[in-house]
């Protein structure tokens, strides 16, 4: 073992250490302390240990199991198998949907634009990038945005990197639009109660100011890489690469994949009235519809079907997210949230806005340095109890959502839209992002927003949505 896996192993073990005696100096009662303990080694597991986070959720889950914190039973019923069901049914349908081409040709569309100029080819980037991220998810969507940038970027001689980037913070910001956006996203909805419906009249106005935002604020920083494209454009006849992305008319699989991913789309946005037409309980269509789309999609192309199941799925962030959501519900089942909540209460003296912000503030630092579904599943149990207190307290879900998307544009490992770009960029063009120039072309768009939305859940939430 070298040094420094040797220090994240002391850390690892401090860290669950002061957490058990912490919950115990708290007040905590016995279960609800060990449990605490052991719900953060898997959490410190994935900081310290991000390439082998789902061995410290497999471990941690069979110490609860071989101790008799909780039952099988139990356990399995808390890995919110709801939330599971409609992520499968996604990655299913958007492998699909990707094999038949339908995201090539949707992107060349919208992507197409009159007179393309630098300043038109960044709106649309930025626009394209967020809304697609609303469609589908934030994985899917930087993937295809990736292509388009490598093919711009080809065809001019410039360099992709400044637009990556771009596509990426866009990315983030506009995943918080819907409830599809993100994994987090349906977490909250599902823990919540909150439809999609809700996210379309409290989220997406936001998503947009944020985007809008993010537009000005990169025409700033990336004057020079604009201005390089901008004659380079001059240079070759106007268009030309999106030209090339449509010229060939979607064919009649890619029609029907379209068909499909349309109607998926609307029974999504519709899944409210369709649950109160039908008697059914909140937010049953929603996890429901992905898994029939995907049904349809694999009697469809049977010959298929295997490779979208196999390949399709991301079983690796599949697995851990069934573990991690049953600790954390095991966690909720102690209580041990709820004394939390309390004292954070207590803390903020009852002030509204100093527990906003903590919770906007807080999730927004910590998602700069992991994951940020690790993050909301941590928090969510704590959030719920505290709008439980009090149900004007629903700004907090908001806060959450937003402070965690945003969050994770602050650095290069915030979330998984970030990784997967600067893989691919290193993997297809061997060319690498550091650190510190990440941070410099994203803080400055990154706090914007934050403060953006910070402001808005303050000072003028309650006045919009009375």
């Amino acid at each position: 073992m070298d040094k420094s896996a040797f220090r994240k192993g002391v850390i690892l073990i401090l860290g669950a250490l002061f957490m058990l005696l912490g919950g115990r100096a708290i007040g905590l009662e016995p279960r609800q302390y060990i449990v605490t303990g052991l719900f953060s080694m898997t959490i410190l597991g994935a900081i310290l240990f991000w390439e082998m986070r789902l061995s410290f959720a497999f471990l941690v889950s069979s110490i609860m199991l071989l101790t008799g914190i909780t039952s099988l039973e139990r356990f399995i019923l808390s890995s919110s198998w709801d939330i599971i069901f409609f992520l499968l049914g996604m990655m299913i349908l958007v492998a699909a949907l990707k094999e038949l081409g339908v995201f090539t040709w949707l992107l060349g569309r919208a992507l197409c634009l009159r007179n393309m100029s630098a300043r038109k080819f960044l709106f649309a980037l930025i626009f394209s990038s967020a809304l697609f991220a609303c469609a589908v998810d934030e994985v899917s969507s930087i993937i295809f945005m990736i292509m388009v940038v490598f093919e711009m970027s080809d065809f001019y001689e410039v360099d992709p990197v400044p637009f990556i980037i771009t596509s990426v913070l866009a990315t983030n910001i506009g995943s918080t639009g819907t409830v599809v956006g993100n994994p987090i996203g349906i977490f909250i909805a599902v823990k919540s109660g909150l439809t999609f419906e809700d996210f379309i009249v409290h989220s997406f106005p936001l998503m947009l100011v944020c985007l809008i935002i993010l537009f000005f604020i990169m025409l700033f920083i990336l004057k020079k890489p604009l201005r390089e494209l901008e004659e380079k454009m001059r240079q070759n006849e106007p268009n030309d690469i999106l030209v090339r992305l449509l010229a060939i008319p979607p064919e009649s699989k890619q029609k029907a994949g379209i068909a499909i991913f349309l109607l998926t789309l609307l029974a999504i946005g519709f899944h409210h009235r369709m649950e109160l037409l039908l008697g059914l309980e909140r937010n049953t269509v929603l996890l429901i519809i992905p898994l029939i789309a995907s049904s349809v999609v694999i009697m469809w192309r049977w010959q298929k079907a295997r490779s979208y199941v196999a390949e399709g799925i991301e079983w690796w962030t599949v697995l851990f997210f069934i573990f991690l959501f049953a600790q954390a519900g095991i966690l909720e089942q102690t209580g041990a949230p709820r004394v939390a909540a309390e004292k954070l209460m207590a803390l903020a003296g009852n002030n509204e806005t100093v527990l906003t912000s903590a919770v906007f503030l807080g999730s927004g630092v910590i998602s700069s340095i992991l994951d940020n579904v690790v993050v909301v599943a941590t928090l969510t149990p704590i959030i719920k109890d505290l709008v439980v207190m009090s149900p004007a307290r629903e700004v907090l879900w908001w806060a959450l959502l937003f402070g965690a998307c945003l969050g994770g544009n602050l650095t290069i490992i915030g979330s998984t839209a970030n990784i997967v770009a600067i893989g691919t960029l290193e993997k297809d063009k061997g060319m690498s992002i550091s650190f510190v120039k990440w941070m410099k072309e994203a803080w400055l768009p990154s706090v914007a927003a934050m403060g953006v939305a910070l402001f808005f859940f303050i000072f003028c939430y309650h006045l919009v949505y009375r």
